[in-house]
């Protein structure tokens, strides 16, 4: 398999791209919600996400706009180690990640769907570093989630919550006929479903 996905052009910058605003989240009111169809649901502090097992990955960030970014460095905890802390119930099978970020001028959240199944493998990552620093606001910080096998519009920024679900709820992108699966070396970016 290619490094490059098909449809794909590298990048050295890291284009910005969100749904009009950028929320300036805190760290001292920064908080993530994790629920759903688990047996143990919880809130995160900042420092309690901090607190928790970190490590280190080298990834490449693939955008649907076509542009791909190698060698991203990230700081960050496993979703498997969310998902470890939480205990999902037998009947989960997906997730559904909400960001603090809205539609402009509607109450509508950003939201991405995830199967279980992909999010705890382990490059899926919630950072707050990216090259040695804090993540940027304009890229999702404090924190966000990465899914580098997948389209990156499936790693929330910004992110607040994260449910457990039995059935997937289509995402933000997914309801407006993006690709439900968005597997970038199937160029799938653009829903059948």
């Amino acid at each position: 398999m290619p490094r490059l996905p098909v449809g794909q052009h590298e990048v050295k910058n890291w284009p910005v791209l969100d749904l009009g605003e950028q929320p300036d989240i805190p760290i001292e009111k920064w908080a993530l919600e994790v629920g759903g169809l688990v047996e143990n649901p919880f809130t995160l502090s900042w420092n309690q996400l901090l607190a928790l097992p970190q490590v280190d990955d080298v990834s490449d960030f693939h955008c649907v706009t076509t542009w791909s970014r190698f060698d991203n460095h990230w700081r960050g905890v496993r979703f498997r180690t969310i998902a470890e802390l939480s205990v999902p119930k037998e009947a989960a099978r997906f997730v559904l990640c909400t960001g603090y970020d809205f539609m402009p001028g509607t109450f509508i959240p950003y939201t991405v769907n995830v199967p279980l199944a992909r999010a705890i493998e382990d490059d899926v990552l919630l950072v707050h570093t990216w090259e040695g620093k804090p993540l940027p606001r304009e890229h999702g910080g404090p924190c966000r989630m990465i899914t580098p096998k997948l389209y990156a519009w499936k790693g929330a920024k910004w992110i607040r919550k994260i449910e457990f679900l039995a059935e997937d709820r289509k995402g933000f992108w997914e309801v407006r006929g993006y690709s439900n699966s968005a597997e970038p070396w199937f160029n799938d970016r653009y829903g059948t479903e």
